[in-house]
């Protein structure tokens, strides 16, 4: 139980906005067509690695902030390097899961934008007063909702394809692509979302004392992001003329299935960018204050008012703009990562 609880847990602060909704996976992989498929292969061994790598090392080190941990495997100068990306990336991702609030409530209930961003910021600003434990398990239970959606989302669009492969290939390659081809796109991707998770996952891990457990949860955690990613790629490709120009494409194919289901996806969506929302901004309060004290929840406050403020630039705008930047900055913690466990074995940690 212990080791899918941190699966579970990974896998909630990495699948937030973009990818519960589909945003992500559009922008990633089915732009390039079927070949895309390639790259969600590619990606899925990645994160089960780097989950395992994060996860152990978080318990063999027990941090509680990711401070510790990255200075440890990357070294004073690239550490530095390593840190000031996180830190970027925590209060980046944060904002863009505001603004995905928004835009959930909007296009499936049709509140003002603000409105849903507003009750975003207010549930997770409650939620970072809890303790450590209490935030894993908030975030690890929402998650097998999203699996049990991506999964109906799946059946459903392999039966109703709109086309032949070709056909849908043609409309693929129509959408806007940000990277100049699939593999860069993977890497990219696989880099963004581990600068996302890899604070938390380094707390998560800290939580556990047996470091194999740990590893093996984030193990799991990085399957189990990687087969969600193959089937919303593939769901999203069968129906690619009538999702492409949603901000979320997965909710609206759960439109067509039922509006009831469209209901609980909204829910289960709002739940999944409040998972990740929460794992930003507790990694990026915790890395400077000791959480649970009044002044972390003074700073708490403040870094959801700007959140929030920031957030109306709009939430495709965001994804595409804040989480390609994240992505070529996460390349140096990928590194740092991959030569963490021979550095660690070296000094005998």
């Amino acid at each position: 139980m212990r080791t899918l609880k941190i699966g579970f847990a990974f896998i909630g602060v990495i699948v937030g906005a973009g990818f519960a909704s589909g945003q992500e996976i559009l922008q990633y992989f089915t732009s390039f067509g079927m070949i895309g498929t390639v790259g969600a292969v590619v990606s899925t061994a990645l994160f089960a690695y780097l989950g395992m790598t994060l996860a152990n090392i978080g318990s063999r080190l027990q941090v509680s902030s990711h401070k510790t941990a990255i200075y440890e495997i990357s070294g004073r100068y690239l550490g530095f390097i390593v840190d000031l990306v996180i830190i970027f990336t925590l209060f980046g991702a944060g904002v863009v899961m505001i603004a995905g609030a928004g835009s959930t409530l909007n296009q499936q209930f049709d509140l003002p934008v603000f409105l849903g961003s507003l009750i975003m910021v207010i549930i997770v600003g409650a939620a970072m007063m809890l303790k450590l434990d209490k935030v894993v398990t908030v975030i690890a239970s929402i998650t097998p909702c999203l699996l049990l959606f991506i999964v109906i989302i799946s059946i459903y669009s392999f039966f109703t394809m709109e086309g032949s492969i070709s056909e849908l290939e043609q409309v693929a390659q129509t959408t806007p692509d940000y990277f100049p081809n699939w593999f860069i796109a993977a890497i990219n991707y696989v880099s963004f979302n581990i600068a996302v998770g890899a604070g938390m996952a380094l707390i998560t891990g800290g939580a556990e004392k047996d470091s194999r457990v740990a590893g093996l949860g984030g193990l799991l955690g990085g399957l189990g992001i990687g087969i969600m990613i193959i089937l919303a790629h593939l769901a999203i490709f069968s129906r690619i003329g009538t999702v492409k120009d949603f901000d979320l494409p997965l909710l609206k194919i759960v439109e067509e299935i039922s509006p009831v289901l469209a209901i609980l996806m909204a829910v289960v969506l709002f739940g999944m960018i409040f998972n990740t929302g929460l794992g930003m901004f507790y990694g990026f309060v915790s890395r400077f204050f000791e959480m649970n004290t009044k002044k972390s929840h003074i700073v708490t406050v403040i870094t959801l008012a700007v959140g929030f403020v920031l957030s109306f630039v709009g939430f495709t705008d965001l994804v595409s703009s804040v989480y390609t930047v994240i992505g070529y900055m996460g390349l140096f913690l990928i590194v740092a990562l991959i030569y963490a466990p021979f550095k660690l074995k070296r000094e005998g940690k």
